[in-house]
């Protein structure tokens, strides 16, 4: 049977038409640097930023994308993935790969590159454009792909796992621990954000239940219907998805308004039924049509932004360097930009949940391995876009308003006087009227203290779109971006679901082979349900108490996920080193000795920090003393309150460090492996042997014409089996 090789293996040079068209897409991406960098004092177009991103993204994918895939890598058309090899139609199943784009994106595009960049705008624009872009092209697509990649190679294994069998059982079982618990953290925060998104939202309640029929008629229509007819199924899909979207603006009138109002505690019912139902089906009939459902509105809001920016050329608002972000004194979070920038913003630009998905539900689909650059370094650039949008919508806000919306209640006083008078003796001006129009023209009660970023980011949004595109329709722009928003995270938290039961199995079959089976329905319906069960949890309790919960755990959100992401880097390094390519080490390697920097030194201030509002231990000490002393400190407003905090703070000290020794653990057992394999020029590994491939597909999203004659081939060949009777492989 033959096989595509990828134009990408052929070795062929670039033309002089290609020579001419990526020498412009270089000059525009450095006169837009230039400017961004150089720009100080007077008004900057927030077109730079744009098309600074774009022209590095591209050439980011289009040089260096290939160089790990093919150089670093050595992906390999003629051999079989595990879908092919171990198909069994729930968990391995060769998914086309514009559908499995769609759901790998959606399920690592989460909270993070939408809400982070928000907050860390406080610092100025140039700190995020800079890390979102240069840490997504150099550390945060490297560690998607590569961790892709060696999760394929080894039957789609989860990331704890990959580690105990490649490092070893001390630095595998602190894996395995600091990865499962960092991962109900970050589905529990993933969904606290949903439920804010949604309560009291019947619109948001109606568009996005109405994703779960559509992706269930999706997934039949691409498996009995009409298999294959992917741009047929996808056209019919998006269709129902816009119908879905507008005929939510309508539920008052249709009279399912009460209806679909619902509580945040029924909200986190529904959620934990639905990430369990979600994470047992099989992945063709649920997961990954809604994914790759979900994927084109977000990509479609984002693209509208882009074109919007285009229209309205809005100025950036924001200074290129705020003093917040030498002083460490930001009323949005407190800290100094080094290193707070980079845990604040993290996912736009490296994230370690990401390592979770690229070894969980994605190398189980994969048809060809050409694909892993497309899927796992594309997906992770198509993210950071969205961060960079995100970081630019915030930017585009009066800063006045945008201080008066992201500080806390406890310091604006929760009124529009006592907010202008804050902004004020923050540097900034801005009148109570302006603040109550702000509201008013998106038919809110006020932005005051809307703190959480997605109310920001919905807010630039609307101001875009407006300006862009006219009609005076700010209120529909506001609580559509909302809306999307809670779409956009959803899809995390059930591709999370299905990885954490994965993971689960895994950790238990080492002791229980039978468990780590996950086709054996017994496992994989009880692992489901412990995930579920965890965080859920953790966000009812944080729903009903606003200091307990995932309230308790939040501030652990930005750096465990970083602290995530160096587990998975000292993998790529260690497996890299094992199969002989030191000299190529230094790929993963960057990023790893980046990110050691940054986890170690945050690690440190949360730590150790005399400020209060940094260190867990300090905040836990001044709030002890005013206990003792009867006093109440903001933002309690009981001694019961008090006593939270301080169980909070003592808590989330003691699982920071528990979270950077456990990191550190890892890394150490990892040394020892490293200079043994560099010695020895490589070790054996846990790697499946070679096996044929008898699927032919496209590496891409367009398939070229070399691809697309193979394809046709191969598909005459398969007709002509099934047509003899003799069967075939699939």
């Amino acid at each position: 049977m033959s096989t595509v090789t990828a134009p990408e293996q052929t070795g062929r040079k670039m033309t002089p038409q290609s020579m001419v068209i990526w020498g412009g897409v270089a000059v525009v991406g450095a006169v837009c640097w230039a400017v961004l960098a150089l720009s100080r004092g007077e008004e900057v177009s927030a077109l730079w930023i744009l098309f600074a991103a774009l022209s590095s993204y591209a050439i980011a994918y289009r040089f260096y994308a290939r160089f790990i895939a093919y150089k670093v890598l050595g992906v390999d058309n003629t051999r079989a993935t595990p879908a092919e090899r171990l198909q069994n139609g729930a968990d391995f199943d060769v998914t086309d790969r514009r559908v499995l784009f769609g759901h790998h994106f959606a399920a690592i595009a989460g909270a993070g590159p939408l809400v982070g960049p928000v907050l860390a705008a406080q610092m100025g624009y140039l700190p995020g454009t800079i890390w979102i872009i240069v840490g997504v092209i150099f550390a945060g697509a490297v560690q998607d792909v590569v961790v892709l990649f060696f999760s394929m190679r080894r039957n789609g294994k989860s990331l704890g796992q990959m580690i105990r069998e490649e490092i070893g059982t001390v630095g595998g079982v602190a894996a395995l621990i600091a990865v499962f618990s960092i991962m109900i953290i970050l589905l529990a925060v993933l969904a606290l954000v949903v439920v804010n998104a949604l309560a009291e939202s019947p619109w948001g309640v109606f568009s996005i239940g109405l994703t779960i029929p559509i992706a269930l008629f999706m997934g039949f229509y691409l498996r009995y219907l009409r298999p294959g007819r992917v741009m047929e199924v996808t056209g019919i899909g998006v269709a129902l998805l816009l119908a879905a979207i507008i005929g939510g603006n309508w539920v008052g009138q249709m009279g399912l308004a009460d209806a679909l109002t619902l509580s945040p505690n029924n909200l986190v019912f529904a959620l934990v039924i639905y990430g369990f139902v979600a994470s047992i089906l099989p992945v063709w009939m649920l997961l990954a049509p809604r994914d790759y459902l979900s994927t084109f509105m977000k990509i479609g809001v984002i693209a509208l932004l882009a074109i919007g920016l285009v229209i309205a050329r809005p100025a950036l608002q924001s200074e290129a360097v705020t003093d917040f972000a030498l002083n460490g004194t930001g009323p949005v979070f407190a800290g100094k930009l080094f290193p707070f920038v980079f845990i604040t913003i993290a996912c736009g630009a490296l994230s370690g949940f990401h390592a979770l998905i690229a070894s969980g539900t994605t190398p189980k689909m994969i048809g060809k391995e050409s694909q892993v650059r497309m899927i796992g370094y594309g997906g992770m650039l198509m993210e950071s876009f969205v961060a960079i949008s995100a970081l630019i919508a915030a930017s585009v806000i009066d800063q006045g308003l945008y201080f008066a919306i992201n500080s806390p209640a406890g310091a604006t006083g929760g009124t529009a006087a006592k907010a202008a008078a804050f902004v004020s003796n923050l540097g900034f001006t801005i009148s109570p009227d302006v603040l109550t129009a702000a509201a008013q023209s998106i038919q809110e009660t006020t932005l005051i203290s809307r703190t959480g970023g997605a109310p920001t980011l919905a807010f630039g949004i609307s101001l875009i779109f407006t300006k862009a595109f006219g009609g005076g329709l700010a209120a529909f722009w506001y609580h559509f971006a909302i809306m999307f928003e809670a779409l956009f995270i959803l899809t995390a938290v059930d591709a999370g679901t299905r990885v954490g039961r994965f993971m689960l199995q895994d950790t238990i079959g080492n002791v229980w082979p039978k468990y780590g089976d996950i086709s054996w329905k017994p496992a994989s319906w009880s692992a489901s349900a412990a995930v579920v069960g965890l965080w859920g949890y953790f966000l009812y309790v944080g729903v009903n108490d606003p200091l307990g919960g995932i309230y308790q755990l939040f501030p652990l959100f930005g750096i465990s996920n970083q602290l995530l992401a160096a587990i998975a880097l000292t993998l790529c390094v260690t497996l890299l080193l094992k199969h002989g390519k030191a000299r190529y080490v230094w790929v993963p390697g960057i990023a790893l000795a980046w990110d050691l920097v940054i986890t170690m030194s945050a690690s440190w201030e949360k730590i150790f920090s005399s400020n209060p509002k940094i260190g867990f231990f300090e905040q836990r000490s001044v709030y002890s003393a005013a206990y003792d002393q009867g006093k109440l400190l903001k933002p309690a407003k009981s001694m019961d309150d008090m006593q939270q905090i301080i169980t909070n703070a003592t808590v989330d000290g003691v699982l920071i460090t528990l979270f950077a020794l456990l990191t550190l653990t890892v890394v150490a057992s990892a040394i020892p492996i490293w200079i043994k394999a560099a010695k020895l020029g490589g070790l054996p590994t846990t790697e499946v042997p070679h096996q044929p491939s008898h699927l032919v597909d496209a590496a891409e999203i367009f398939a070229t014409p070399q691809e697309k004659e193979a394809i046709r081939d191969y598909q005459h060949s398969q007709r002509e089996l099934a047509g003899s009777g003799s069967g075939g492989p699939r």
